[in-house]
């Protein structure tokens, strides 16, 4: 009998294993299943990267460790890509280090900056490799409840003084996920003069910055003293539907940036570099598929958004990502056997990001509008008008 680490002890249990069971049996005795749970874009990623891929494939000198923070020509795309959208000024010699994928860099920044005992605020309901990988690296979690009434922002006013002292990493994620809220720049500013004056590192997950409607949401690096204070995380995956190619970054204030790429290069040989080279055509060239991309993901919103009112459903619409955070009147998780037992529909109870999710379930608008449509008509023939 094996006896695993104290640490893994520590990370939460699955809290939607039951619910993932009752899917599985039910698609394996036949049942459609129109699955909302995972975000995971459902259209393939554009021809012109796929095609660079292809070529980067062909490249012997690509079919050897990669290089350290990422080849200098794909760190350079990113750092035009920041100043030509965001109006963000990166160095990409010293303030870049390409991720496999920023889930991979979130989860091991921690490692970097935390001892043991030391705290992460951590906002909830959240996406979990915050407070995760704060635990794996033997830190804290403290968690900010994230309210409606408050635009799904931290109240960092209310942290306690004790907990600021041993605070060392701060985490925000706008546009947000699980409850798709951009953040007003106000508060991005406020956070940033927040950590200046505590002496926290800010990590902000910006996964989610080119999804976005009707306005672009703020962006962190462009606001003034954002690279005193912090790193920013980005990623290929949703922008260019290229979650399996398992491509991001981390770009910000240079010391930050330089710790992750220690811990990385101990623990990882890098990004291979065809995909890199890909991701160069992604960030350089043609945009057209990344606006289609907008467009296809607010028609399915507008689809949702009526289907739910009909439904009577108390719903806002969201201006970015393709979640939907729906408040519901009642437990999160029996709603959510309740949509899969009686309309084989699969939603991710809110329970599961955190004590504030409570009362809510998530939507992933991957699915094509025909099946939404179909969730429509089996939720009202579950719960009529509310």
């Amino acid at each position: 009998m094996f006896e695993v680490s104290q640490r893994l002890k520590k990370l939460p249990p699955y809290l939607f294993a039951e619910i993932d069971r009752k899917k599985k049996r039910l698609i394996a005795e036949g049942a459609d299943i129109i699955d909302f749970g995972i975000g995971d874009p459902d259209l393939p990623t554009p021809n012109n990267i796929i095609e660079a891929m292809k070529k980067g494939v062909e490249n012997p000198s690509f079919h050897r460790y990669p290089i350290g923070k990422g080849t200098a020509n794909f760190r350079k795309a990113i750092a035009d890509f920041y100043k030509k959208n965001y109006d963000a000024v990166l160095n990409p010699e010293e303030e870049i280090a390409v991720l496999i994928g920023s889930k991979e860099g979130l989860a091991h920044f921690p490692w970097a900056f935390l001892d043991a005992g030391d705290v992460s605020l951590v906002p909830e309901p959240c996406y979990p490799v915050y407070h995760i990988g704060t635990i794996l690296a033997e830190g804290v979690p403290f968690f900010m409840p994230l309210k409606e009434e408050n635009g799904f922002f931290p109240e960092l006013g209310k942290i306690p003084k004790e907990i600021l002292l041993k605070a060392k990493i701060l985490f925000l994620n706008y546009p947000n996920n699980p409850t798709a809220a951009f953040a007003e720049k106000d508060c991005l500013t406020d956070a940033i003069r927040f950590c200046k004056k505590n002496d926290i590192i800010l990590v902000y997950d910006a996964a989610y910055s080119e999804m976005y409607f009707e306005e672009r949401p703020v962006s962190f690096l462009s606001l003034p003293g954002a690279k005193d204070v912090g790193i920013e995380f980005n990623s290929l995956s949703k922008t260019y539907n290229m979650t399996g190619w398992r491509a991001g970054w981390a770009c910000g204030n240079r010391e930050l940036v330089a710790a992750l790429a220690k811990i990385k290069e101990n623990i990882d040989s890098g990004t291979f570099e065809a995909i890199q080279f890909a991701g160069i055509e992604a960030l350089t060239g043609s945009q057209e598929n990344v606006r289609r991309l907008r467009n296809i993901y607010r028609e399915r919103r507008d689809i949702f958004a009526v289907g739910l009112r009909e439904a009577g459903f108390d719903v806002s619409v969201p201006k970015g990502t393709f979640y939907f955070w729906v408040k519901i009147n009642g437990g999160s998780i029996e709603y959510a056997n309740a949509l899969l037992e009686k309309g084989r529909i699969v939603a991710t109870p809110g329970i599961g990001f955190g004590p504030s999710g409570e009362g809510y379930l998530r939507f992933s608008l991957t699915l094509n509008s025909e099946r939404i449509k179909e969730s429509i008509g089996r939720i009202k023939k579950i719960w009529g008008k509310r």
